[in-house]
């Protein structure tokens, strides 16, 4: 009866906490005057959404942004994660940096994080991949000097920390008002370089040089990777098929926005420190795949891969929405959120972004997916699902920002960011898959993810009955929000 009591008591929290934002939003608008209510027929359903925008962040795992998220699968009572080093364990805690060192993230280390389904290899990982010893101080409380400090110091050890309204304000309003999911999990399980393989094409894979043929690719979590500063034969080859040539046979538009600057992270899966190396549309990188992939060549669309300037111009296309159909977004290192990356200044690029798209024509008919692409060494409590040989890997935040989408909801499917390609596929491309049967572009991909049996659908996130949904807009610098409940000891 007590847990019944809880529930509903929570329940009725969250609904007013969600009809007081909705008041205030509203507030907002008619003070402002500037953001356009959204105007679509509900009786299309899931053909109101015109455009999607993928925003994929860098390296948080979910209990590390939402672990102490009410109504979520948060942090469970009684975590204490071993520490081999130091001796005894280390409890997750609640961290007030503005910057932090992740652990490593690779092939191997994610296996040691997960440690057969455990999930108590975080600490020793992180002190394995910062080479830690007892002397060591770059390695804060993960390599105290004795078990008896790391009570007192354990807020140094950074892959336990978690944060919540106090330090992403905005990310918390955006899961309060719209739709937060706690079961979104990398496709791939390993870093950054797979993981955004997938995003644009549901696999990962290394393919011989020059070779066009996409049955010669050999799948793989490690894949090669372009250095601007290497010579352009050093680039590599990605001969298998991705989303967008689907789409250029279906005439959907698509654009991959890349913001200039340094590229997020090291060109390494397991270092954590590097020099800059410079990103740009025409720098193909780790964040920017689709130049090196034979299909956008030979289809001549190498045009498409843009600057982030080009988002924020199309928002205004007057009189109508100038985005394209698709838009994949990615960051520069200052605003990835990639650790050692400030936290803040993520989420302002974030809300600025999703405050242009909501103040422009473009609100009415957009879907807007924001994610983390990997877990970044922070630890997650739940064990992934293992749907093949290339994952998934642990679990990331994802959150769903609609004029269709539910409010205050938390989606409890399983979902993966493969979860992405099929929503884009059911939206524009009437079902049609990534699948070598299909598609009339053979290649060796072991299988076809978006058709996988265990993966939801991102249509359960939106309401398309409910009349549209007026714009959020939230400052870009806001105040920190109200803690959390931590834990259960």
């Amino acid at each position: 009866m007590s847990a019944l009591v809880s529930r509903t008591h929570t329940h009725g929290r969250r609904a007013a906490t969600a009809t007081l934002a909705s008041a205030t939003a509203l507030l907002a608008l008619i003070c402002m005057g500037a953001a356009p209510v959204a105007h679509a027929t509900p009786a299309e359903g899931i053909h109101n959404i015109k455009h999607v925008v993928m925003i994929m962040q860098e390296n948080r795992s979910f209990d590390h942004y939402f672990g102490t998220y009410p109504g979520a699968n948060g942090i469970p009572a009684g975590t204490c994660v071993p520490d081999p080093l130091n001796g005894g364990c280390v409890r997750p805690f609640h961290s007030s940096n503005e910057t932090e060192l992740g652990g490593p993230h690779g092939v191997a280390a994610e296996a040691g994080d997960i440690n057969g389904g455990a999930m108590d290899g975080f600490v020793a990982e992180a002190e394995s991949g910062m080479k830690c010893t007892t002397t060591d101080p770059r390695c804060g409380a993960c390599a105290s000097s004795s078990a008896s400090k790391i009570a007192a110091a354990v807020g140094s050890c950074p892959v336990m920390g978690y944060h919540d309204a106090r330090e992403i304000p905005n990310y918390w309003k955006y899961a309060e008002n719209f739709v937060l999911q706690d079961n979104m999990f990398q496709s791939a399980a390993s870093w950054s370089l797979p993981e955004h393989l997938f995003m644009v094409s549901g696999w990962s894979a290394r393919c011989p040089k020059d070779d066009p043929n996409g049955l010669d690719c050999t799948n793989t979590l490690e894949p090669a990777f372009p250095n601007i500063f290497q010579e352009m034969a050093a680039r590599p080859t990605y001969a298998w098929t991705d989303l967008t040539y689907l789409m250029n046979k279906a005439h959907v538009s698509w654009r991959y926005y890349v913001a200039e600057g340094s590229e997020p992270d090291c060109q390494s899966d397991e270092s954590i420190v590097c020099a800059p190396v410079r990103q740009a549309p025409k720098t193909p990188g780790i964040w920017n795949p689709l130049a090196d992939f034979t299909d956008v060549q030979k289809d001549g669309q190498l045009g498409n891969i843009q600057s982030q300037n080009g988002l924020y111009s199309s928002l205004h296309e007057s009189p109508s929405c100038g985005l394209p159909n698709v838009s994949w977004v990615a960051p520069s290192r200052a605003v990835s959120e990639h650790p050692p990356s400030s936290i803040s200044a993520g989420q302002t690029y974030v809300t600025t972004m999703i405050n242009s798209i909501m103040r422009s024509p473009c609100w009415g008919s957009t879907a807007i997916f924001l994610s983390w692409d990997d877990f970044g060494g922070f630890y997650d409590h739940v064990t992934p699902p293992q749907v093949d040989e290339n994952g998934y890997g642990l679990r990331v935040p994802g959150i769903v920002i609609s004029p269709y989408a539910r409010t205050g909801y938390v989606d409890h499917q399983q979902l993966s960011h493969d979860a992405y390609l099929k929503f884009i596929e059911d939206v524009f491309l009437n079902g049609s898959r990534l699948n070598p049967a299909t598609d009339g572009r053979p290649d060796a991909r072991p299988n076809v993810r978006e058709a996988e049996p265990a993966l939801g659908s991102l249509a359960n996130d939106f309401n398309f009955n409910q009349a549209p949904r007026p714009a959020l807009l939230l400052s870009p610098h806001p105040e920190p929000g109200p803690a959390s409940t931590p834990p259960a000891p």
